[in-house]
């Protein structure tokens, strides 16, 4: 009796670990996805607060923004973390006379660093939010920055995104 009852306690519990990787990828997808969604009707509250509302309504609903952004930046960084092959990427060659130093907002860059060799085009497959017009999602080193492509000043960055 023993034998069976281990026999069957070791079959549920290897069933499981097998199928857990797949579901908490999809969920942490999901998740991204929501917590995406919450940010987009907090800040559409927030517009309507400020047209519409007291001082009361409109502290609330910034609140209310701050804390979906939160959400969103956790959600995102567990599915960056369950998808790490997905952030992969070759070793990163820059241009002549390439040293890597960190960059933030309102860097420069030289034309030959946001070329079309270092663009990211498949943004969505990173979670990046679609780049606006005239801008462009650069790789920079292991990091990714939105470049306005017109004056090359660094329009929002993310150190250490690829592996």
């Amino acid at each position: 009796m023993r034998k069976i009852i281990m026999a069957a306690l070791a079959a549920s519990t290897l069933v499981p670990a097998t199928l857990v990787p797949i579901a908490a990828q999809a969920q942490s997808a999901r998740e991204v996805r929501d917590s995406q969604r919450d940010l987009r009707r907090d800040q559409r509250d927030l517009r309507e607060a400020q047209r519409y509302g007291d001082r009361g309504d409109v502290r609330e609903a910034r609140r209310d923004v701050r804390d979906s952004r939160r959400e969103l930046r956790e959600d995102w960084r567990d599915y960056r973390r369950t998808n790490r092959d997905v952030y992969r990427r070759q070793a990163y060659v820059g241009p002549r006379g390439y040293a890597y130093r960190p960059v933030s907002v309102g860097y420069r860059f030289q034309p030959s660093y946001y070329g079309r060799n270092y663009w990211v085009s498949d943004y969505g497959r990173y979670r990046l939010p679609a780049p606006s017009r005239g801008a462009q999602w650069v790789r920079y080193g292991n990091d990714v920055a939105l470049v306005n492509l017109r004056t090359g000043r660094v329009l929002q960055v993310y150190n250490r995104f690829f592996w």
